[in-house]
């Protein structure tokens, strides 16, 4: 019966997939990473296609928020591990697959290159840039096919990845994470982005993360040539958040911490930013902020009193670079009062006046130093913790408010300061698909049918496929060659290891290379001191790469993956046991200059200007007389008045004389 009941719930999928691909599945291993909305879906595709034996990985644990797409998880699961609890919900789908959940960094030392060795194939349903290219990093090592994805929105993309064969993740250069100059965020901004960051990053950290010294950042801001007077001002301020620390954290009262806080950074910091008239010059000035006055909504900001004058924009759709000219006032009695210009709207996408936004602030910065006083020693940002949220909202917006710049609602807040990528259901369980699709590709070897895949935002035709391209031959990824060493990091030194590689005997000449940890210099033929060292002074430990870069630019980079040793290596073996055969970096093909060489000069049908021995006559130029269009004619009178217009004259005959100062040409 048992038996019965198997071939009948796989009998659908063996006609689809066909025996021998249908066989294979429940031996074949799979590493997925990432639990999160792709992961989910993802997880249920797999298993019930009849993947045999999963291993799911993820780093994170369930949020309220992830609820509305992350189908694996209920309300009771929120804080648990998302591998853990995915892997127990869908291991219900199906009895006959093994899932093995593991909460962690796919980036941890134990998941090493050895590690990755044991799987058919990788499957990446991450949200993270740097995991994804640490996973690439490792398929490329070890030569296992990945199928990257993502998704953001209504549009979403699916990338097989084979070594060798196509482009890696890292072919295409990504573009880098949006950064903004110490001095706009601390002093100068005008977006509401640039307020919502000085909120989370800044003002958070200064009043409830760790103390320590600030001045580092600012020094190192005042090297990459920002403003001097700008930075002593900035470090003025850091010794003076010492002193609302201290209030936060004492028995003095929340409510008196609150308004010391405000009173420093919406007032006094502004105050002596105005100081600073150069500053100004070309920008407009800051308002500073009073609390007494918003408090009794005497305080006018721009022809309003403080609760009429509305922070952020109708509709809570201002865009990023709005400014106070944008704003309409919006009239609201407090909190909870109205939310919006007509009463209507949900909660988190009200507008807020500057009242509101005082009230927020003081109200969060309460709740926070009551958890500091009942022991907790650090507070930072979490999109899904109400007072913090809160918090940056209000602390938002009252600088927005400050600087004449539209503020934003506090969804919108959440939204930019967790770094939230619009997430739909349905987007990630057709990606999903896709992924599987390739996926089973992959397996039957059938590289002539792989796509890259990518869902747009046009209906007639929502999916669009791209053959494969062949490896970027400047990638510095996939282009490397790759090398495993297994050792004993503590009795290694980092020559030993160059040495080895290279096939080169230590008491001779060596090849000249040097050699990096990630962006870290360990090593170059002018700087030696290292090569004594062991790879675990160096910090270059199990899962670590170690590239080997030729000093002359002709051969290709090697790249070293460190590895532990087996737990059965005899205790008096080898410290190091090299790869064989040994890496072979191929040539590095540097591209052709062009010859230099002078463009031949266009002819041109205008006249040149005459020169002087071309002057035959200085009596006034005459036009040539108008011909009779016989029946010889080998031209047409239009074409004839295009040439006229151009300085050309046709003649009618050989001997006709021309009365006008001209070249001839034959």
């Amino acid at each position: 019966m048992a038996a019965s009941s198997v071939g009948s719930r796989n009998a659908h999928a063996r006609a689809v997939l066909g025996p021998a691909l249908h066989d294979r599945l429940p031996e074949t291993k799979v590493l997925l990473v990432g639990a999160g909305g792709i992961g989910c879906e993802l997880l249920k595709n797999i298993v019930l296609a009849g993947f045999g034996k999963i291993t799911l990985l993820d780093l994170d644990t369930i949020d309220l928020s992830n609820l509305n797409r992350q189908f694996l998880f209920k309300k009771k699961d929120v804080k648990q591990s998302k591998a853990l609890v995915a892997a127990r919900t869908a291991a219900a789908f199906n009895p006959h697959v093994h899932i093995y959940p593991i909460h962690g960094n796919i980036k941890d030392p134990q998941f090493d290159s050895t590690w990755f060795k044991q799987f058919d194939i990788v499957l990446n349903a991450l949200d993270n840039l740097e995991a994804r290219r640490h996973v690439n990093k490792m398929c490329m090592v070890v030569g296992v096919p990945l199928v990257e994805s993502g998704t953001a929105g209504y549009l979403g993309q699916v990338q097989p990845i084979i070594k060798n064969r196509t482009e890696c993740f890292d072919c295409v250069p990504k573009p880098t994470p949006k950064t903004f100059p110490v001095c706009t965020i601390r002093s100068t901004p005008s977006q509401p982005i640039h307020c919502i960051v000085w909120a989370k990053s800044y003002l958070m950290s200064q009043l409830f993360g760790e103390d320590e010294n600030s001045t580092g950042e600012l020094d190192e801001a005042l090297k990459q040539g920002e403003d001097a007077q700008e930075i002593a001002t900035l470090k003025k301020e850091a010794q003076a958040f010492k002193n609302v620390r201290a209030a936060l954290r004492s028995s003095q009262g929340a409510g008196a911490a609150a308004k010391l806080a405000f009173q420093k950074v919406f007032y006094s910091d502004i105050l002596n930013l105005l100081s600073m008239e150069d500053m100004w010059r070309f920008r407009d000035k800051p308002i500073p902020l009073d609390f007494d006055a918003i408090r009794d909504d005497t305080f006018m900001l721009r022809g309003q009193v403080s609760s009429s004058a509305s922070v952020t924009a109708k509709g809570s759709n201002a865009s990023n670079g709005s400014t106070a000219g944008d704003m309409h006032p919006v009239q609201t009695n407090g909190v909870g009062a109205t939310y919006g210009p007509d009463g209507k709207g949900l909660k988190d996408q009200r507008a807020l006046s500057l009242r509101d936004s005082w009230e927020i602030f003081v109200s969060s910065t309460e709740r926070l130093a009551e958890r500091l006083a009942k022991g907790e020693e650090t507070i930072s940002f979490d999109k899904d913790d109400d007072d913090t949220l809160d918090f940056v909202t209000a602390a938002a917006n009252l600088r927005s408010a400050a600087y004449g710049i539209v503020g934003k609602s506090r969804w919108e807040v959440k939204e930019m300061a967790g770094n939230i990528i619009p997430a739909i259901a349905t987007t990630n369980a057709i990606i999903s698909g896709l992924i599987v699709l390739q996926a089973l590709h992959l397996l039957r070897k059938s590289y002539d049918d792989l796509r890259n895949v990518h869902l747009q935002f046009k209906p007639a035709v929502p999916l669009s496929t791209i053959t494969l391209s062949t490896p970027n031959p400047a990638c510095g990824v996939c282009r490397d060659a790759y090398a495993e060493v297994l050792c004993d990091p503590a009795r290694v030194s980092l020559a030993e290891v160059i040495d080895g590689i290279l096939g080169q005997d230590g008491d001779g000449e060596r090849r000249d290379v040097s050699t990096f940890e990630d962006k870290r210099m360990l090593s170059d033929p002018d700087f030696d001191d290292n090569l004594g060292r062991t790879l675990e002074s160096l910090s270059v430990t199990r899962g670590k790469f170690l590239s080997i870069v030729d000093e002359d630019g002709d051969l290709e980079t090697i790249t070293v993956a460190i590895g532990a040793l087996s737990p059965n290596h005899p205790v008096d073996g080898p410290a190091l046991v090299l790869p064989s055969p040994l890496p072979q970096p191929a040539k590095k093909v540097k591209p052709i200059p062009p010859r230099p060489s002078t463009p031949p000069p266009s002819a041109s049908l205008k006249r040149p200007a005459p020169q002087d021995n071309d002057i035959t006559s200085e009596q006034p130029s005459k036009r040539a007389r108008k011909a009779d269009f016989g029946d010889n004619l080998q031209y047409s009178p239009s074409k004839k008045r295009r040439l006229e217009a151009d300085g050309l004259v046709l003649l009618d005959a050989l001997n006709e004389k021309m009365e006008d100062d001209v070249i001839e040409i034959d």
